[in-house]
C-alpha cells in the first residue's frame, strides 16, 4: 500500500495513452448516477472546438502582474496513464487531452486573457508541479480537504460524489460500512477517495466484521478488467467516471454513491493553486463570469456533468476534514 495522502517525491513522467470516449454518433451515456437521462453525444477526436470565451477585464484585473505579463497560464492535468473520461483522458489521437477538465480550465485562463498550457502529469507530478510554480493551475478532478486547503487555494467548479462500481449483476448495495465487510475494494492511491476507504476500512475492523481487503491498480482498464474477472468485488472512484463505463460497456453497474467530503458535507471539486500566490481570486472572478454567460453549463453539458454544476464559485469553501478533527 502506498503511503496514504503523502505527495510521491519521485518525478516520474508518464506519457497519455488512450482509453477514447465512444463515436461522437454513437454515444448514449446517463448523467452520473442518473440512468434515465437524456442521451448525450460524445466528441472524442483532437477537434474540440472548445469554449474559449473573449477576456473579462475585471477578472483578468486581478491578475498578478507576473502572471499577466506572461500571457499563458500553465494548467496541470493528472490523467497520465489512461485517464478518466469523461473528466480527462486521450482523444482518438491518443495524445490530445480532452474532457471536462481540460474544457473548464481553458475556459478559465482564456477568460483571464491568457493562453491555455495544458500539460498531461500523474497524479502525484500535479502537486509536485504545483508545489514548484511548475503549474499555475491543477484542474483533475480535486477535492477540497482541509489537509489539502493547508498547502493550495481552492475555487469550488463542480460537485463532488463518489460511486462505488461492481460488475453488473453484482447483486451489491452499499449505503454504509458494513456492506463492504470481507470484500475486496479497489481505490486510487493519494486520493481522498482512498482516504474514505480506510476509515470505511476501519470501521468494519472495529465492528469485528470480516476484514475488507484494499487492492491498487496503476490504470482503469486493470481495475475493470479486475472487476471483471472477480478479482476484486467492488472500486470506488469518481462517480462521473463509474456512470461512464456503465453507459459506455454495460460491463458494470453502480450499486451506491457518496459524498467526497463524507457523510455529512457535500463534497467539491476545485480549481487547485499553491496557497497564497494571488491567483485565487482571479480564478473564482473567472468561474464566476463563466456561470453567468451561460459557458459553465454548456462545458458541463457536453460532458454530460450538469448534475454536478454548481451556482456560484467559492473561495476556500469547507473540505473533508482532516482525520480525528
Amino acid at each position: 500500500m502506498r503511503t496514504k495522502w503523502v505527495l510521491a517525491l519521485a518525478a516520474v513522467t508518464l506519457s497519455l495513452t488512450a482509453c477514447a470516449a465512444p463515436e461522437e454518433e454513437a454515444a448514449a451515456v446517463p448523467a452520473a448516477g442518473d440512468a434515465s437521462a437524456a442521451a448525450v453525444k460524445f466528441n472524442d477526436s483532437p477537434d474540440q472546438n472548445r469554449i474559449l470565451p473573449p477576456k473579462d477585464a475585471a477578472a483578468a484585473a486581478l491578475l498578478p502582474a507576473e502572471i499577466a505579463a506572461k500571457g499563458k497560464l500553465v494548467i496541470g492535468v493528472g490523467a497520465a496513464g489512461s485517464g478518466f473520461p469523461p473528466l480527462a483522458f486521450a482523444a482518438t489521437d491518443n495524445k490530445t487531452l480532452i474532457g471536462n477538465e481540460p474544457d473548464i480550465a481553458a475556459a478559465i485562463a482564456s477568460t483571464l486573457g491568457l493562453e491555455p498550457v495544458l500539460e498531461n502529469t500523474s497524479w502525484e507530478n500535479l502537486f509536485i508541479g504545483l508545489d514548484s510554480g511548475k503549474f499555475d493551475l491543477g484542474a483533475s478532478n480535486i477535492t477540497v480537504t482541509e489537509e489539502r486547503k493547508l498547502k493550495y487555494d481552492f475555487v469550488s467548479y463542480r460537485k463532488d460524489d463518489l460511486g462505488w462500481l461492481a460488475r453488473a449483476g453484482s447483486g451489491l448495495t452499499v449505503t454504509k460500512p458494513a456492506d463492504i465487510a470481507g470484500k475486496k475494494v479497489s481505490v486510487s492511491s493519494g486520493t481522498n477517495q482512498e482516504k474514505i476507504l480506510v476509515e470505511w476500512a476501519e470501521e468494519v475492523k472495529k465492528a469485528g466484521l470480516a476484514p475488507v481487503e484494499i487492492k491498487y491498480y496503476q490504470t482503469n482498464q486493470a481495475t475493470y478488467l479486475a472487476l471483471g474477472s472477480g478479482q476484486i468485488d467492488l472500486h470506488l472512484g469518481p462517480n462521473p467516471s463509474a456512470a461512464y463505463h456503465v453507459a459506455t460497456t454495460g460491463q458494470t453497474e453502480i450499486v451506491g454513491t457518496y459524498s467526497g467530503a463524507g457523510a455529512t458535507l457535500q463534497g467539491l471539486i476545485a480549481l487547485t493553486t499553491k496557497k497564497d500566490n494571488g491567483l485565487v481570486k482571479a480564478y473564482a472572478a473567472a468561474l464566476d463570469k463563466l456561470i453567468a454567460s451561460g459557458d459553465y453549463t454548456k462545458i458541463l453539458s457536453r460532458w454530460n456533468l450538469t448534475n454536478e454544476a454548481v451556482t456560484a464559485a467559492e473561495v476556500n469553501p469547507p473540505g473533508l476534514p482532516i482525520e480525528g478533527k
